[in-house]
């Protein structure tokens, strides 16, 4: 099942409130916790550069002068408006899990486990004092294991507890029964960010130091030979590299259908002792299990059967330790942070242990304090603007559709219905995780993150014979970011998101529509892009387009996918067309929408004129704005091999220069650098 995002990094954290159901109370924000506001009707005008034409550089002009000052923070290796909001939402959290930390008498239910686990991540004399020995266990078992068989239930256990596997295995939503969950398998085995780090030469100094950090990570856990294992892990992560599929390869939703029984897995896939990790797994008695990618699991299968049973272990050992090591003593979360952060992509400095705190107790207890956050900080008010503007997005993608040219009345009855299908869920889901049954502790921090793997799993594990629960929701209220899951035809903005620059309910219109009605067009073109034009209006992968209309949609998403292939936002490092198609053509689409919902919204009066702009311009700069943002280039590097989006000032400048309305607004003409001529133009919807 596939489900696509907004922006691949989702900065999910706890908010500053009271859990009102147990009595948990906190007081009042701060000024520095306050919601932030830009300018005077919602644009910061002193960002703009206004030496920079609008048709040579989009971005630049309407953010350049912002840029220009922005210094990243030197625990980041980004920075924008995206992080902003993040940062906010961290310094909200941060004074609520004190407060339920130092609670720790009277505190009952969600927070004394939330204060429970704070304090676990806090105990720094506590975790150095423990060292490796949270670890034990585990390395324990994984030298007891002297067969393939033993290393698979090994894996097997990856879901819930730290080693990890070279195969994925998930539950969601079954792609073509939504009504139904499926467990489904992917390729893995991957530590690195991504295939092209093992294969590709402008990555050999990455690599490099990968082995040195397999290196040292083996050694302070007391590894035999660890010089010799770490050459061994890499060179094994190397080869299963060289089969697996490309991240392009497997955005195909099709390709990455294929179901089957465990008994016929084992016979496509051989030299893998599949029951064995399937029982460890907690699914041995499953029928039927969807495979990804169809050709490298038998091919990483066999590479598992002639790898050396010494080196497998080693490479459980490492796993191990690298997803334990941020929870260890200092001097294994220095080693991970120089590598994963400042070698990978060039963060200078290890972010404080409070935002660390903040981040792990959001990851295992998030939704616990989601129903406060939207009680503080996400008004009934704000609500009702979101979904008016929804609506308005709603009725400008109903008429788009029956405007298109290329498509079909047979298409665009399917279309129109799985549009009316589509439920957008607005702020928080309508029920709340139970967390009762998690135990927490605070003395036992890798304990504690461990518990709550198993806890999620067992979740997950526990809803394979029930109905898809359609008011389930894959983000907290507390996340900035938003999403499309083309299964359940919804899509999903969470409260935290639903801020400035996004959303501002005192702020021009124009802004908004151009902030968060691009986002809310964004998702739901999702459902129509590349991938979820698949899916149909019951949210089931199947083909219900003509064989003509699907050829007009690939040949003017080619021609999509042409122009950001030439994007070079660093020497040698170019944008992957095919890899970014489907968040590319959400942004575009997402905003032809944002500009339709906006003229709806003025009920056929004129635009007024603020700060010398007319309303088409403010909703192309209320996009523009939202895309603020400043990478280090290794972590931009990174991203353009690995990312399904593209970089920030391609977000907007690779979306404007196919909108008409564009180049009318800003007055664009042959010799501007973005001119595209109109022939060129990519319109899809």
């Amino acid at each position: 099942m596939k489900t696509f995002w907004l922006c691949a990094a989702a900065a999910g954290v706890l908010a500053t409130a009271g859990l009102a159901t147990t009595g948990w109370t906190a007081s009042a924000p701060a000024d520095d916790l306050a919601t932030p506001h830009y300018g005077t009707w919602g644009y910061d005008e002193t960002g703009r550069d206004a030496a920079v034409k609008p048709g040579d550089d989009f971005f630049k002009y309407a953010s350049g002068s912002y840029l220009k000052t922005l210094e990243i923070p030197s625990d980041r290796s980004r920075f924008g408006n995206f992080d902003v909001l993040s940062d906010l939402s961290q310094r909200r959290v941060r004074g609520v899990l004190e407060a339920a930390s130092a609670n720790r008498t009277a505190a009952r239910g969600e927070e004394a486990q939330i204060g429970a686990y704070y304090r676990a991540f806090m105990d720094e004399k506590r975790i150095e004092a423990l060292g490796t020995a949270p670890l034990k266990p585990d390395l324990d078992a994984i030298r007891a294991a002297r067969t393939r068989e033993d290393i698979a239930a090994v894996m097997g256990r990856a879901p819930k507890s730290l080693p990890n596997s070279i195969f994925a295995v998930f539950i969601s939503a079954d792609d073509k029964d939504p009504d139904h969950y499926a467990v489904g398998l992917s390729q893995g085995g991957l530590s690195l960010p991504d295939r092209d780090y093992y294969l590709d030469a402008k990555f050999a100094d990455k690599k490099a130091a990968y082995v040195a950090y397999v290196t040292k990570l083996l050694d302070m856990a007391g590894w035999s030979d660890p010089s010799a294992s770490a050459k061994a892990v890499v060179a094994f992560e190397t080869e299963i590299a060289e089969v697996s599929w490309t991240r392009a390869e497997r955005r195909d939703p099709d390709k990455t259908y294929n179901p089957m029984t465990p008994a016929e897995l084992a016979k496509n896939a051989p030299g893998f002792p599949w029951a064995t990790f399937l029982r460890s797994a907690d699914l041995g008695g499953i029928k039927r299990i969807v495979i990804a990618e169809s050709t490298a699991i038998p091919k990483i299968a066999a590479l598992f059967a002639r790898t050396p049973v010494s080196t497998l272990q080693a490479w459980e050992a490492f796993t191990v330790v690298d997803n334990a090591a941020a929870y260890l003593p200092d001097r294994f979360v220095q080693a991970r942070f120089d590598f994963r952060s400042k070698t990978l992509a060039g963060t200078p400095e290890l972010t404080p242990r409070w935002k660390r705190a903040v981040n792990t107790v959001e990851g295992g207890m998030g939704e616990a304090v989601g129903r406060v956050y939207v009680s503080r900080y996400f008004t009934p008010e704000a609500k009702a603007k979101m979904e008016g503007l929804v609506a308005d997005l709603r009725a400008a993608f109903k008429a788009r559709i029956d405007r298109l040219d290329w498509m079909s009345p047979k298409t665009k009855a399917e279309a129109q219905a799985k549009l009316a299908n589509y439920r957008i869920k607005i702020g928080y889901p309508s029920k709340w995780r139970d967390y009762s049954a998690l135990r927490l502790r605070e003395d036992d921090l890798v304990g504690n993150v461990i518990r709550s793997g198993a806890f999620e799993w067992a979740y997950e594990v526990g809803r394979l014979n029930k109905p898809v629960d359609r008011e389930d929701w894959s983000m907290t209220p507390q996340t900035v970011n938003a999403y499309n899951n083309p299964v359940m035809v919804e899509v999903v903005f969470p409260a935290a998101i639903l801020q400035p620059p996004f959303f501002d309910p005192s702020a021009d219109p124009a802004i908004n529509y151009g902030g968060i009605g691009g986002v809310i067009g964004h998702e739901m073109t999702h459902g129509f892009d590349d991938q979820g034009r698949k899916y149909s209006p019951m949210g089931k992968l199947d083909n219900w387009w003509t064989e003509d209309d699907a050829k007009r949609f690939e040949a003017e998403a080619k021609k999509l996918g042409v122009q950001y292939s030439a994007f070079e936002p660093l020497p040698g490092a170019k944008v992957n067309g095919e890899l970014t198609m489907g968040e590319n053509i959400a942004d575009l689409g997402g905003l032809l929408l944002a500009l339709d919902a906006y003229h709806r919204s003025l009920d056929g009066k004129p635009a007024p004129v603020i700060g010398g702009l007319t309303g088409d311009q403010r909703v192309f700069l209320g996009w523009a704005q939202v895309w603020r943002q400043k990478y280090r280039d290794d972590a931009l590097r990174q991203q353009v091999v690995s990312d399904p989006h593209s970089p920030p000032e391609f977000r907007v400048n690779g979306v404007v220069r196919n909108i008409d309305a564009w180049y009318q607004a800003f007055d664009i003409k042959p010799g501007d650098k973005l001119y595209v001529a109109p022939a060129d133009r990519v319109h899809i919807w």
